[in-house]
């Protein structure tokens, strides 16, 4: 098995995630050169990669301007800064894989994959779920007949209480006027997973959701502006102290400080934004949402995903003419019509991230580059760009108080006759 060289364009915890590949399988990657604005992550992934100072760069337009230095560009910069490192990575012919969403804009989706159908290179967005052994188990079900036809599918994002406080009301992806709407930022996985379990094209879409409890209406009387210098701290569940500070989740303040030592973390929450108060933030995204989606041939899909969890975790339901299949955590059941058999797979726990997909997504990447005849991924950006749109017309219809959107004459808004739908 020949040595794939890899660049990667944004070291954070998702680049890192898949860079790591490199690490556990040293020769089937090698990450040659890395483009990160922060200068400590960027010198500690360098050292980690041994890649020479002259490979490092403080952003990606001078990466991408040396002459190509690898078969794999690796895209994991924030969401509104997918279109121009992917468009010139595409235009220099390295095969990418782009962390997901591909874009907060239709058109900039479109546009790239129409480039990477025009330079016949892949482009493979992280939609890791498709990769993980639980949803593949679903997947195969499905395609074995053993609960008939689709008629309608349940699934729940349970984002949990403190990933919700963590990620979307003090994190990166707090705001749609920096990032994305919370249904590209956290649920393009689930539009996405919907779409191939379906294995037929989305053709209406509604849906409801709101920022109902973090903002400055619901803050208590005596709360301060930051947790640390907070009267009302001691009794708030979204306390950034109870979090940080804790075993449980004091790997979470790896976002912020780079020692998890007690003077490190509480030194973060005096300076950054993952001190300030859940209600006191600049937070705009939605904090639950719910999604109806009508397939062709009558099938229909519900989508909710809530902030308001105790667990981390995605449960579905799906029911068919022939059976009933429910699947949560590492174990999926069937329930057949016919004979009243029950039947439960055990998925065996999973060691890489995002329950197997991180690692699943990169060693199927390559094993793609490496064969490459023009075949399409799994993933490939040609088959993401109808699951983004989904994601964009439910936050159309959310913000046009649950309209029901065509989802072709949506797409036709935005996309040329060759791709509208494709």
């Amino acid at each position: 098995m020949n040595q794939l060289k890899a660049v990667l364009i944004g070291a954070g915890a998702r680049g890192r995630s898949y860079a790591r590949h490199a690490l556990d399988y040293p020769h089937e990657l090698e990450i040659v050169a890395v483009a990160e604005a922060d200068p400590d992550r960027r010198a500690r992934f360098a050292e980690m990669h041994n890649i020479p100072p002259e490979r490092c760069y403080e952003s990606w337009e001078p990466l991408l301007n040396e002459p190509r230095l690898a078969e794999i560009a690796i895209v994991c910069t924030q969401d509104q800064m997918h279109h121009g490192p992917t468009m010139q990575a595409l235009k220099q012919n390295y095969h990418v894989i782009l962390e997901k969403p591909m874009s907060p804009s239709p058109v900039e989706c479109l546009e790239m994959e129409g480039m990477a159908r025009e330079q016949n290179r892949l482009l493979t967005i992280c939609h890791v779920l498709r990769y993980t052994p639980f949803w593949s188990a679903i997947k195969k079900v499905i395609q074995e007949g053993r609960i008939g036809e689709i008629v309608s599918i349940q699934l729940n994002e349970n984002v949990g209480y403190w990933h919700i406080a963590h990620s979307f009301v003090r994190g990166n992806w707090n705001n749609s006027d920096t990032s994305s709407p919370m249904i590209l930022a956290k649920s393009c996985h689930d539009m996405d997973v919907l779409s191939w379990l379906m294995d037929r094209p989305c053709l209406r879409v509604s849906s409801f959701g709101s920022l109902k409890y973090f903002h400055e209406g619901n803050a208590p009387a005596e709360s301060a502006d930051r947790c640390l210098s907070c009267d009302v701290e001691p009794t708030c569940a979204y306390s950034a102290p109870r979090f940080y500070l804790s075993d449980e989740f004091r790997g979470w303040a790896g976002h912020f400080t780079t020692e998890l030592t007690k003077p490190n973390i509480i030194k973060g929450m005096q300076e950054t934004d993952y001190g300030r108060c859940v209600f006191r933030s600049d937070n705009n995204v939605v904090d639950h949402q719910v999604v109806n989606m009508e397939f062709e041939g009558g099938a229909t899909a519900m989508f909710s995903m809530c902030g308001f969890t105790f667990e981390q975790e995605r449960r579905i339901q799906i029911m068919g003419t022939q059976g009933e299949l429910r699947g949560e955590g590492d174990q999926i059941t069937l329930y057949d019509f016919l004979t009243h058999q029950k039947t439960t797979i055990e998925i065996p726990t999973q060691s890489s991230g995002h329950g197997g997909g991180d690692s699943g997504i990169v060693r199927d990447f390559l094993n793609q580059v490496r064969g490459y005849n023009g075949q399409e991924s799994l993933t490939s950006a040609a088959a993401s760009v109808r699951s983004h749109m989904i994601a964009f017309a439910a936050e159309t219809s959310r913000l046009n108080g649950g309209q029901a959107i065509e989802l072709n004459e949506f797409m036709n808004q935005y996309a040329p006759d060759t791709v509208q739908t494709k």
